[in-house]
């Protein structure tokens, strides 16, 4: 998937709107953008959200979208008006019941509520839409919104919602989410959290109805809308199981289902290592179409390609690690990438040596030596990795070198305890790499400054690789031996650099 930036919409100042209820005040205009320095136009500024319920109808035959989300939320500032990110046509706005006037420019839309709004003040925003999002394009020609033979998919990263419904587009402003969609009978429609039943409408629809109870981002929100398989279950620590496998897998059906279905095994594995598992739900759900996979938040998509050499758990392992990192605690920053592509793919190594497939060092080892130096792999800084090398290769191999260098610099005991303490602190949070960093040197006791420099923040192959020792690295080894995992970690690595 390409990476967009979206430009921000000429917003007028509104000079004239200084009164609120009688007390002269410096209200402005919010921000149109949360100032990412990658993209410094996505999210908006001057409220925060607690909460989306997204209720929609869907019509598979000509596109059709249509419905309404409301949007609670609180302002952080006086404001004269205030953005959403969306791109379809709306019909109409409403803020805290009084209709207000909306202007909508390429991914921004901007709200002047009558009266303005006051610092600290409750805000319910209720917006009316309806389009066709496949013909939807950004400023870039670009839709994130996929048509699907018998559906669509609302899917991407790092970011997909302007395609269904508006929002503060940052994985700074986490939400709750009800997510109710009515489609034709007989096909699903898919999303997180806990699924909270269906109704039979009188007009030959089905409204699927989904509740995520924890703070969620808005790239990490799914639509899943198809003819699927379903399979419910409840695992072994209780919590309810929704996995869906498209009806258009043909011969990878089985083994999408062999890798998919372990999903509880895979969680409970790295809940030992990470620590108690964040949400409420878990699944995963398995389409053609995708090109990619993406760890939504509960319930991991995956495209059906990761499984047409077999079962692949790997890829499994990676999403279910994301909701760890990446999901409970997201990038506060995208130039903090590392701190989820990097522990997702070393829960692949975790993995890989848990199931007796390669050890973590011998992982590290053959990425290490399937990289000559004078490769451009080793220019890609994982730590800043700039806006079109986000979901580089490198971010995910050498992120993953730098996560077990760090596990040599402190042995395993501190590693294990470093994750589950960040784990534990930033849930439902978003952090910076250099948080990271300190809370390791916190916990190890141990100053690590050349570690995180030489693996993240520099230039070049490194000397060695991380935890090779020095007799091994002197006989120059041209590649080091392949564990058995290989095949199936390059397989998904390869799928994931689709996304970029």
């Amino acid at each position: 998937m390409s990476i967009r930036t979206k430009a921000t919409a000429a917003v007028a100042s509104a000079a004239a709107m200084t009164l609120f209820a009688g007390t002269a005040l410096a209200a402005s205009p919010g921000a149109p953008g949360v100032g990412d320095p990658y993209f410094p136009t996505y999210g908006n500024g001057g409220y925060d959200v607690s909460h989306y319920d997204i209720r929609l109808n869907y019509n598979p035959n000509g596109d059709q979208l249509s419905g309404t989300t409301t949007i609670l939320a609180k302002a952080t500032q006086d404001l004269t008006q205030f953005n959403l990110d969306f791109l379809l046509k709306v019909k109409s706005v409403r803020v805290n019941n009084v209709p207000s006037s909306f202007v909508s420019d390429n991914g921004e839309l901007t709200l002047t509520p009558r009266g303005g709004v006051r610092k600290g003040q409750d805000l319910t925003i209720v917006v009316t839409y309806a389009d066709s999002p496949s013909t939807v394009k950004d400023r870039n020609g670009f839709t994130a919104w996929t048509k699907t033979p018998d559906g669509a998919l609302a899917i991407g990263e790092p970011e997909i919602s302007a395609w269904w419904y508006p929002s503060n587009d940052h994985p700074t402003d986490k939400a709750t989410f009800d997510v109710n969609v009515a489609v034709p009978n007989g096909v699903e429609a898919i999303s997180n959290g806990t699924f909270v039943g269906q109704t039979r409408q009188i007009n030959g629809y089905t409204r699927w109805n989904w509740r995520s109870t924890k703070p969620q981002a808005t790239y990490l929100t799914f639509l899943t809308i198809g003819q699927f398989e379903i399979r419910q279950s409840t695992t072994p620590s209780g919590q309810p199981s929704f996995n869906a496998y498209s009806e258009r897998l043909g011969e990878h059906a089985d083994a999408a289902k062999a890798s998919v279905e372990r999903t509880p095994e895979v969680t409970e594995f790295l809940a030992d290592n990470f620590g108690p598992y964040p949400f409420e739900a878990q699944g995963g759900v398995v389409t053609p179409d995708l090109g990619y996979a993406l760890e939504n938040q509960t319930r991991s998509n995956y495209d059906d390609a990761f499984f047409r050499r077999g079962a692949n758990t790997y890829v499994v392992a990676h999403e279910i690690a994301h909701q760890w990192f990446g999901d409970s605690v997201s990038v506060h920053h995208w130039r903090d990438i590392w701190l989820n592509e990097g522990f997702a793919s070393y829960a692949e190594f975790l993995w890989s040596e848990h199931v007796g497939e390669g050890t973590a060092q011998e992982n590290a080892d053959f990425v290490y030596d399937s990289y000559p130096a004078d490769d451009p792999f080793w220019q890609v800084l994982p730590g800043d990795p700039g806006a079109s090398n986000v979901f580089d290769g490198a971010v995910y191999d050498r992120g993953a070198l730098a996560v077990h260098a760090l596990r040599v610099a402190v042995g395993d005991e501190k590693f294990f305890e470093i994750l589950k303490t960040w784990a534990a602190e930033k849930k439902y949070s978003d952090a910076t790499i250099e948080e990271f960093a300190a809370l390791a040197e916190r916990v190890s006791g141990q100053q690590l400054d050349q570690v995180f420099q030489t693996w993240l923040f520099t230039k070049g192959k490194p000397a060695q690789a991380p935890g090779r020792s020095a007799d091994v690295a002197s006989k120059s080894l041209s590649v080091a031996a392949e564990p058995k995992s290989r095949a199936k970690i390059k397989l998904t690595h390869e799928l994931l650099d689709a996304h970029k």
